[in-house]
């Protein structure tokens, strides 16, 4: 099959074996043809030496099932959770599998990734996708649970300010998750094109031109993907105010 390598920062197609359908002490894995794949901010920070990656990368797909124990699977469309627990330490007892010290994680960690024709996880992982969804939006699901990671994060409610940094892929899902739960979201970018994809679900926006407001929101999220993401968060929060991180780099 053909399979996209990265190593030491360069990236090539090769031919590479189909791989074989695995069990671990949960169950039996699936094997999945890639239909579409989407390319994360990770996958590029991954090319930059982030983890130190070498092997196949991608962890944002839609794939149909070739292989499973399970019939109900069988030529469905599929995404996947990209965390592969162990399930048997005192993490994945207390519910906390992407914590797992054991994990590998799909196109990340120790588990080869979704650019390629096929790929296996187990099938306690996948979910199937409705009909109904077309897979340029489905390819979205992995971010998208990215995002609304944050309402299981913490409480927030109705009429929440909260501040978004970066109007990157995930910076401008984690603001139309956020207003679509009703909270009062003021997103910072670079881009006014990006940013205008927000502004139109209703999003406050900010073109970042000087100085960033400072000790003046409770929630700020660090969507930026750089550095300086994080100490500009912690400028803008108020004093006992929460900082959510959702940014991937290699420094």
């Amino acid at each position: 099959m053909l399979s996209v390598h990265l190593d030491a920062g360069v990236v090539e197609v090769r031919h590479a074996p189909q791989p074989d359908r695995q069990s671990d002490r949960e169950g039996r894995f699936a094997l999945i043809r890639l239909l579409t794949g989407g390319i994360c901010n990770t996958d590029l920070e991954l090319q930059r030496g982030y983890y130190g990656f070498s092997g196949t990368p991608g962890h944002e797909f839609v794939g149909e099932v070739v292989a499973a124990d399970s019939a109900n699977l069988i030529g469905k469309r599929v995404v996947g959770e990209i965390n592969l627990a162990c399930g048997g330490c005192s993490w994945c007892a207390r519910g906390l599998g992407r914590h797992c010290p054991q994990r590998t994680v799909l196109g990340i960690v120790r588990h080869p990734g979704a650019f390629a024709e096929f790929l296996t996880l187990p099938e306690r992982n996948l979910h199937v996708v409705p009909d109904g969804i077309a897979l340029e939006a489905a390819v979205f699901v992995e971010p998208l649970a990215a995002a609304c990671e944050i309402l299981d994060q913490i409480a927030l409610t109705a009429g929440a300010e909260v501040a978004v940094l970066g109007d990157g892929k995930l910076g401008l899902l984690i603001a139309q998750v956020l207003q679509a739960h009703r909270c009062r979201v003021h997103q910072f970018g670079k881009h006014a094109d990006k940013l205008r994809i927000s502004a139109a679900r209703g999003v406050g926006t900010e073109l970042i031109g000087g100085s960033l407001p400072e000790a003046a929101f409770p929630y700020v999220v660090d969507a930026t993907g750089s550095p300086a993401g994080l100490r500009a968060a912690v400028t803008m929060v108020e004093p006992r105010g929460t900082v959510i991180l959702k940014s991937t780099m290699h420094g």
